[in-house]
Formats: C-alpha cells, sequence, structure tokens
C-alpha cells in the first residue's frame, strides 16, 4: 500500500533492506531502483527521497534519523 514512498537507488550508501527493517510499517513503502538520475550522489554521502524529497546525511545513521523525521512529518500531515 504506501502514503508515503521512500526512494533509494542501488548503489547508494544505504540499502533498500536496512530501510525496508526501520520502515516496517504498511503505510511506507521503500522502492530500490538501480539509478534514480542523481549521478555521483549515492557514492558521496547517503541519501533518499521521502515522497519526492531528497534526504541527505554524512553517515548512514544521520541520514536514517532524518528520513524518520520526515516520515513522521508526512504522516502527520496526512488526514485519515
Amino acid at each position: 500500500m504506501g502514503f508515503i514512498i521512500i526512494e533509494v537507488c542501488d548503489y547508494n550508501l544505504l540499502s533498500a533492506e536496512e530501510l525496508e527493517e526501520v520502515f516496517n510499517r504498511p503505510e511506507v513503502a521503500v522502492m530500490s531502483y538501480e539509478c534514480m538520475n542523481y549521478c555521483g550522489m549515492c557514492a558521496m554521502r547517503p541519501y533518499a527521497m521521502v515522497n519526492g524529497n531528497r534526504i541527505f546525511g554524512k553517515t548512514r545513521e544521520e541520514c536514517i534519523e532524518k528520513i524518520k523525521k520526515a516520515v513522521e512529518k508526512e504522516l502527520e500531515d496526512i488526514e485519515f
């Protein structure tokens, strides 16, 4: 299902499997792509797209924390 889509490049420092473990919720979908056309970004630092917004971090842990905050904000904005 997924109201919130987290997109990650296969060559990124973050893995889709890692994000799926962290965001194991029915309203969150983690999508993995071979390439997201942001050449070089995935090799420089961890990043993901959350509903079309780029989220960066200096480390994987920092990036995941920022993604968590972005997901929570998106969930707050959704009116059920």
